[in-house]
């Protein structure tokens, strides 16, 4: 399996970064003017200094040039006064760019929204029009050039999700129903019903500390194949690893959080891993994962360590671990990492003081069911990269695709990659003898619950 072309946004090295530091080169200059006006300040003493008027007698004109020297040096038009204006002024640019830059960076992903969504009004209003320019000109492309192979279309145009998805309120508008895409996952979200959660824990592996990035991407991916002993093969249940040092000290917890297993319609639920539980974490909501992980963390003693605490999801999975990150902190876990693997996640807030790594293959269509491109700031890291297999599955599994570009960043030296894995000594530095894994299942009460 090939990923090629890969690239980095955000972090350390991303584009919010240069703008923060845009802002304390600002602050900083700002500062340099005020010790430069103080200087100033504390000059204009001396041409008033008793010792100097004194000398006058002696020397007047020396004394004379002496304070026609300084008052050019203090207050001329290269003096140490307009100098300091200077500086000050200068500061203020910065700052002033950097305000700038951010807004228009704002304003350019509200435009694309808004036209989004008067696409889908115009559809709405119009659908017979755009059926026939539209939806023909695609259906001919799909049977001229693919066979009628509608998936092999839709994952060789995959930007086609992202308009979809963002057309969707402009539709729903159009039939009377005026909403934008936040509001159309919680009118969503509400035909599902969430439910409480029952964590049961089923048993205790050996398998080590993770040593770097592919090491985590292949514990997920263990994780969500659900095949270990013990489990009974259940591909809902979630991972967490209790990171030790070498003295039996613990370090941290990493949390494996695999993707969708179950699809039921509308007001149905099954696992802790269904569509409802997919839809309810875009909406912003919290879900009976989340529950579970927090239930998992308390049971293996996060919230006694106080240990750094690190999410690592795929699909389903990230969501939850993205959106799980606010309220798990509100409760006292430290959670400082997350992981995410082809997971739409860039409308989802993330505390500053969290370190993000996303990993998105161009060419897997579910991180663009947000309709969202990640943010662009110092603490979240986005990662694309190109991996065609012609498939939707195999586009958005995680073996051999992003366990691959994951190994691929472990051998590079892109900057906000390297800032991440250096910040993640707590969960890559444990100690194989002593870590463990336990593995629990996470079900909705009265709901396949364990016997």
């Amino acid at each position: 399996m090939t990923v090629s072309n890969i690239g980095v946004s955000g972090g350390a090295g991303g584009v919010t970064a240069k703008y923060d530091d845009l802002a304390a080169l600002g602050d900083l200059t700002g500062d340099v003017a005020g010790d430069t006006l103080k200087t100033a300040v504390a000059g204009h003493k001396f041409l008033a200094e008793p010792d100097v008027l004194a000398s006058s007698l002696l020397n007047p004109g020396g004394v004379v040039k002496f304070e026609a020297a300084m008052a050019v040096a203090l207050d001329g038009p290269n003096g140490l006064t307009a100098t300091s204006a200077g500086i000050g002024l200068r500061g203020e640019a910065l700052k002033a760019t950097r305000i700038a830059y951010e807004m228009a960076d704002e304003l350019a992903a509200k435009g694309l929204d808004a036209s989004r969504w008067f696409a889908g009004l115009a559809v709405a209003t119009n659908p017979v029009g755009a059926a026939l320019v539209g939806g023909g000109a695609i259906a001919t492309d799909v049977y001229l050039n693919y066979d009628g192979d509608w998936e092999k279309w839709l994952v060789d145009h995959p930007g086609m999700v992202d308009n979809l998805v963002g057309m969707s309120p402009g539709v729903l508008s159009a039939l009377g129903i005026p909403v934008d895409l936040a509001t159309t996952l919680d009118l969503l979200a509400a035909t599902y019903p969430d439910g409480e959660a029952v964590t049961t824990r089923l048993g205790e592996h050996g398998y080590g500390a993770p040593d770097d990035l592919e090491d985590l991407l292949n514990g997920l991916a263990k994780r969500n194949d659900g095949m270990d002993d013990g489990d009974g093969g259940r591909p809902s249940n979630i991972d967490v690893k209790i990171i030790k040092d070498a003295n039996g000290n613990v370090t941290g917890y990493v949390v494996d959080v695999p993707g969708t297993k179950d699809w039921p319609l509308p007001g149905q639920v099954e696992s802790a891993n269904d569509l409802g539980v997919n839809v309810d974490a875009m909406a912003g909501n919290n879900t009976v994962l989340q529950e579970g992980i927090q239930q998992a963390l308390r049971e293996a003693g996060a919230h006694d360590t106080g240990a750094p605490v690190m999410l690592v999801g795929h699909s389903q999975g990230g969501i939850v671990a993205a959106q799980a990150t606010t309220d798990l902190k509100a409760n006292g876990y430290n959670v400082t990492h997350v992981v995410t693997a082809g997971s739409p996640v860039g409308r989802i807030d993330v505390p500053s003081d969290v370190q993000v790594l996303s990993l998105e293959n161009r060419n897997d269509i579910v991180p663009r069911l947000d309709a969202s491109d990640n943010p662009d700031s110092a603490n979240r890291t986005t990662v694309t990269f190109d991996n065609q297999t012609g498939t939707f599955g195999g586009n958005h599994a995680i073996r051999e695709n992003y366990t691959e570009a994951a190994r691929q960043l472990d051998s590079g030296s892109d900057p906000s990659v390297a800032r991440f894995r250096d910040t993640a000594g707590a969960f890559l530095n444990g100690d194989d003898k002593n870590s463990v894994t336990w593995n629990y299942h996470v079900a909705r009460k009265g709901v396949n619950e364990l016997p």
